[in-house]
C-alpha cells in the first residue's frame, strides 16, 4: 500500500513517511491564491454598485444563453441556465487514478468561477449573506480538529465552547436559570423539528416509546411562519394537515385571539393541541408575533411555546431593538441562526431552552457504546449527542463563539443597528419614489423590504402583470451585478430585498437607481 503526495505524476512515499503538514499548507496556500482575488473582485465592485451597478460582460465560453443572448458575467455572478452549466463544467469523478492538486485546483477555479459571490454587495437575495474574515477562519479550524461534537471524550474543548455559548445566548433571552441553555442543530429547520420532539415527549412522555396514538396532535404556525413547522409536522408521524395556520393582521403578526379560537376548535374535535410556534422575523414581511399574548394562550391550555427566531433573533443585542422581542423569556425553546443576520458561516443554528435537562429526558436513548457516563454524579450532561435528535455533528458553535470573542457584544450591537438602518433608508428612498409602491412599513420591522415598482406609482389592475414585470425586472438586474429576490402579494409578487450588516448606503441607493433605469428601458 503506497501514499501519494497529493501531485500528480509524482514519486509515491513510504507508507511510514507522513508529509501531511506540508501537503496541508500546499493546498492552503492554492486556495488561498483562488479564495483571496474572489472576495477581492467583491471588494472592487462595490464601488460600481451606487452607480447602478456595473454593466455586464459576455461570458469567455462563446456560447449562448436560453434566450440567444451571451450569457454574462459580473463579480456577483456569471449566469448560465442548468443545461449550460453542465456544459460548461464537464464535472465528472474519476473512475481510476485520482487528478492530484492539478486537478483539484481546476476543479475549485470552476467552483468559485460558476457560484454566486455572496461577498458581493449586490447579493441581497436571501437571509444570510457572506461570511468575513472571522468566519472564514473558524470553518478551517473546524476542518482541522475533524471531530465529532457527541462526547465528550473526543471534543473537550468544543463541548465547553458550546455549552458556555448556548448559555451565554439563552441569557440573552431571559433565560437565566441554572440550567439554561442551547445546542447547535445543522439549521434552523433542524432546530425546530427538535423542538417539536421535546415539547411532545415533555408534555406526553409516553409517546416518546409508544408513538402519538391515542392523540392526534395539533400544531399552531403563524400564516407567516417557516414552512419548516409543516415539514417537521410529517417527520413526526403528525401529519402537515395537523399543522394548523394562524391568521396574522395587517403587519404579517399572529393574531392572539385567532390562536385561541383555533385551540378551541382542535378541542372540540377531539384532537389534542401540542404546539404553538411564534415567530421573530417572518421569512417574506419581517414581522415579529406577540410573544407575551401568544404565551397567555399557551399558558390557558399547556401548550409549549416555541419562538422562531432563526431570521430575527440576533435583534436581541440591539438595545434599539431588542423590544420587538419582548416576552421572548415566556418560551420554552427557541431557535435563532447566526448564520443569518449575524455573518456567522453556514450553518450555524441554536435551539435554547429554559432548562437543558428536559433536553436531555426528551432525547437520551441508551447507547452504551457511546454514552458511558463517567460523570454519573453530575447534573450537567457532557456527552451532547445525548440532548439532541442528531449523532454526528460538527462544532458550529465555536464560528459564533470565535466571532463574539473577536467582535463583542458591543461589536455586534453595532453591525445590527447599521443593518436596520440601511433597511429603513431603503424603505425611505422607495417611498419617496414616484415609481415604487412600499409594501413593508417603514421602517421595516426586519432586514428585508418589500415593495413593487409601479410606473407612476399605479399598479397593473391585473395580478399576472404586476408579477410578470417584478420576475422580468429581477432577472434584468442580475446583469448589472445585483441579485435580489421576490414574493406573492395580495397585488402580485413583489421586490424582497434583504440588507446585511456590510450593506453599505450607496449600494441601497443604487439597487434603486438600477430598478429605475431597468423600469425606463422596459417602458421605452
Amino acid at each position: 500500500m503506497t501514499q501519494s503526495n497529493g501531485t500528480k505524476g509524482a514519486s509515491l512515499a513510504s507508507p511510514e513517511t507522513l508529509n501531511r503538514a506540508q501537503e496541508v499548507s500546499d493546498l492552503i496556500d492554492a486556495v488561498k491564491s483562488l479564495a483571496i482575488p474572489f472576495i477581492g473582485a467583491a471588494d472592487e465592485a462595490a464601488a460600481t454598485k451606487s452607480r447602478g451597478g456595473a454593466p455586464a460582460t459576455n461570458g469567455s465560453n462563446g456560447s449562448n444563453g436560453s434566450n440567444g443572448h451571451a450569457p454574462t458575467r459580473t463579480s456577483l455572478v456569471e449566469t448560465k441556465t442548468p443545461q449550460e452549466l453542465l456544459q460548461a463544467l464537464k464535472f465528472s469523478l474519476p473512475e481510476g487514478e485520482g487528478q492530484g492538486k492539478e486537478g483539484l485546483v481546476r476543479v475549485m477555479q470552476d467552483v468559485l468561477r460558476y457560484s454566486v459571490n455572496t461577498w458581493d454587495q449586490g447579493f441581497m437575495d436571501k437571509l444570510y449573506s457572506s461570511t468575513n474574515a472571522v468566519g472564514v477562519a473558524s470553518e478551517l479550524l473546524l476542518s482541522i480538529l475533524n471531530t465529532n461534537l457527541h462526547v465528550f471524550q473526543v471534543s473537550p474543548a468544543l463541548t465547553v465552547i458550546e455549552k458556555a455559548s448556548g448559555r451565554a445566548l439563552a441569557r440573552r433571552f431571559g433565560f437565566d436559570g441554572p440550567r439554561a441553555g442551547g445546542l447547535t442543530m445543522s439549521g434552523g429547520s433542524a432546530s425546530n423539528l427538535t423542538s417539536i420532539v421535546i415539547a411532545r415527549n415533555t408534555l406526553y412522555p409516553e409517546s416518546k416509546a409508544d408513538g402519538n396514538a391515542p392523540h392526534q396532535f395539533i400544531l399552531f404556525t403563524s400564516a407567516h411562519g417557516h414552512y419548516s413547522v409543516k415539514k417537521a409536522a410529517q417527520i413526526c408521524g403528525i401529519g402537515s394537515n395537523n399543522a394548523w395556520s394562524v391568521p396574522v393582521d395587517s403587519e404579517g403578526r399572529m393574531i392572539p385571539s385567532k390562536l385561541r379560537e383555533l385551540v378551541l376548535k382542535a378541542k372540540a374535535e377531539g384532537k389534542t393541541p401540542l404546539y404553538v410556534n411564534a415567530t421573530a422575523g417572518t421569512t417574506v414581511m419581517g414581522s415579529f408575533d406577540p410573544f407575551e399574548e401568544i404565551s397567555d394562550v399557551c399558558k390557558e391550555f399547556n401548550l409549549w411555546m416555541h419562538i422562531d427566531g432563526s431570521w430575527g433573533g440576533p435583534a436581541i443585542f440591539s438595545a434599539q431593538q431588542r423590544h420587538k422581542l419582548r416576552g421572548s423569556h415566556l418560551a420554552d425553546t427557541i431557535t435563532m441562526n447566526p448564520h443569518k443576520m449575524m455573518n456567522v458561516p453556514v450553518s450555524c443554528s441554536f435551539l435554547l431552552g429554559r432548562d437543558m435537562s428536559i433536553f436531555h429526558k426528551a432525547n437520551t436513548l441508551p447507547a452504551g457504546y457511546l454514552f458511558h457516563n463517567d460523570d454519573a454524579e453530575s447534573e450537567e450532561v457532557w456527552d451532547l449527542a445525548d440532548l439532541t435528535l442528531q449523532c454526528g455533528r460538527k462544532g458550529d458553535s465555536l464560528k459564533l463563539a470565535l466571532s463574539w470573542i473577536f467582535h463583542g457584544a458591543a461589536g455586534f450591537e453595532r453591525q445590527i443597528d447599521h443593518a436596520f438602518d440601511m433597511a429603513a433608508y431603503l424603505a425611505t428612498l422607495v417611498q419617496k419614489k414616484d415609481n415604487f409602491v412600499l409594501v413593508s412599513t417603514n421602517p421595516p420591522p426586519c432586514l428585508q423590504v418589500c415593495f413593487y415598482y409601479a410606473p407612476g406609482g399605479r399598479l397593473s389592475d391585473s395580478n399576472e402583470g404586476n408579477t410578470a414585470r417584478t420576475r422580468d425586472m429581477v432577472h434584468k438586474l442580475i446583469s448589472r451585478g445585483f441579485m435580489v429576490d421576490f414574493s406573492p402579494g395580495e397585488r402580485g409578487s413583489f421586490f424582497r430585498v434583504v440588507v446585511n450588516w456590510q450593506t453599505l448606503r450607496g449600494t441601497v441607493e443604487g439597487l434603486v437607481r438600477a430598478i429605475e433605469e431597468i423600469g425606463k428601458e422596459m417602458e421605452s
